[in-house]
């Protein structure tokens, strides 16, 4: 084995609960809003993320998606304006990494591996790896954005692995979604890990899973 792919979301970071942090960036503005409008619209808006993401794929292009999101926002809300609510979204929008990753991603380079992140992202992927100190820790990250393709299209996968420069045999990928990274890493040829960190997965083809990111170096020595 001489690299390994990482999902983001749900595998090396997480998003810090963003409704009551909404809460408080739209109250600094003036906007009050309740705890259950506030998950609605947040729910809305993350939705509306998901199906367009793919079009955030450079920092214009992604100002142009943000403003958006904020009036999926707004209109959810059915409160405030949009500049406003766009800078409450931004403020209110904050990952972190788990605790396993940095150690997990240091033992897997002291081992010689290759580390790549392949996440369905916009172009600020690599803005939040940077902010959570992951993205010295990795040989290079693509965003689904970037390339218009998203997992599990394997196309994602095998960009990836061209920057690790190995085979797919020569690779596991790991990731928390059964359908985006098992399922898009069995068809680009590289054996997947499925990280469940809270609940067990669902019953489906055998797959190797994992707990923590801290179990992971043991797997591809």
């Amino acid at each position: 084995m001489r690299a390994v792919l990482l999902d983001a979301l749900g595998t090396l970071l997480r998003l810090q609960p963003p409704a009551p942090a909404l809460r408080r960036e739209l109250a600094a503005r003036g906007i009050e809003v309740g705890a259950a409008d506030a998950e609605r619209a947040i729910a809305a808006e993350i939705a509306y993320y998901r199906e367009h993401n793919l079009e955030g794929g450079d920092r214009a292009a992604l100002a142009r998606l943000r403003r958006r999101c904020a009036e999926v926002l707004r209109d959810a809300l059915g409160a405030g304006g949009v500049d406003a609510v766009h800078d409450a979204l931004l403020g209110a929008l904050r990952f972190a990494a788990y605790p396993d990753a940095a150690p997990a991603l240091e033992r897997l380079r002291g081992a010689g591996l290759r580390l790549v992140v392949v996440s369905n992202w916009d172009v600020s992927l690599h803005d939040r790896l940077a902010e959570t100190g992951l993205a010295a820790r990795v040989d290079g990250a693509v965003a689904s954005a970037e390339l218009g393709v998203a997992k599990p299209d394997p196309a994602i996968f095998r960009h990836a692995l061209t920057m690790a420069g190995v085979e797919p045999h020569e690779a596991v990928h790991v990731g928390d979604s059964p359908q985006a990274d098992v399922a898009g890493a069995r068809a680009a040829g590289i054996a997947p890990v499925l990280i469940s960190r809270e609940a067990d997965p669902s019953p489906g083809e055998p797959v190797q899973t994992i707990r923590s990111l801290a179990e992971l170096p043991a797997l591809v020595r």
